[in-house]
């Protein structure tokens, strides 16, 4: 437990020392798929905190921790949106979707616009995921870049106002944060599962 708490420790006087500069790599880096030694999670509560304390102001620490979040997963899905084609032709020969199919989910989830994506990047350990397939898909600019800044502001930017409202409890809300993301990809799990078990029984009825 000790190590945790020294690496903890050293992250909070990295961002302490360099403030805004601190919070941008960390979060940044995170949505670009580098691990940091801690979650965001951690990084953004700690952040209001310190805008709670008056070390940091708080508007530029959302629109930091807002612009990281926005940069790094676009980064991520403009990689993947470039070269997913040639991904999409290598893929292994198990992988059970044909190009005919991944171009109708894309059509579908264009279709639907932006709530698809907005939803899938507020899923806790799916987030980079739904970046990387919706540039695998492809999904086109305009649907993904306004669902990515709504999920910025209200995933980086909610925890940052938490850590503010929090205050000196924010380390409390922290530690319980893991289980509290489990609970949510079990939910979303269930959710999806439920989805995909209708649309195969809908598929299976005879038609009249």
């Amino acid at each position: 437990m000790r190590p945790w708490k020294d690496v903890s420790a050293g992250v909070m006087h990295y961002i302490a020392e360099f403030g805004y500069l601190a919070i941008f790599l960390l979060v940044l880096l995170q949505e670009l798929g580098v691990p940091n030694p801690v979650t965001n999670e951690f990084v953004l509560l700690f952040s209001g905190y310190l805008a709670y304390c008056g070390v940091l102001q708080f508007w530029p620490v959302f629109l930091t921790a807002v612009s990281a979040d926005c940069i790094g997963t676009t980064v991520l899905y403009a990689v993947f949106y470039r070269f997913g084609g040639s991904i999409v032709r290598h893929r292994p020969k198990w992988v059970p979707m044909s190009q005919e199919q991944l171009d109708s989910v894309a059509a579908r989830i264009s279709k639907r616009q932006h709530l698809g994506i907005y939803l899938a990047r507020l899923v806790p350990f799916l987030r980079g995921y739904a970046s990387v397939a919706a540039g695998i898909l492809p999904i086109p600019p305009r649907v993904f870049l306004p669902a990515v800044v709504f999920s910025a502001v209200t995933w980086s930017g909610g925890y940052v106002i938490a850590g503010r409202l929090l205050g000196p409890y924010w380390e409390q809300a922290a530690s319980r944060i893991g289980w509290v993301e489990v609970a949510v990809l079990v939910v979303a799990v269930v959710i999806v599962a439920t989805l995909v078990w209708r649309a195969l029984m809908r598929r299976q009825r005879p038609a009249v």
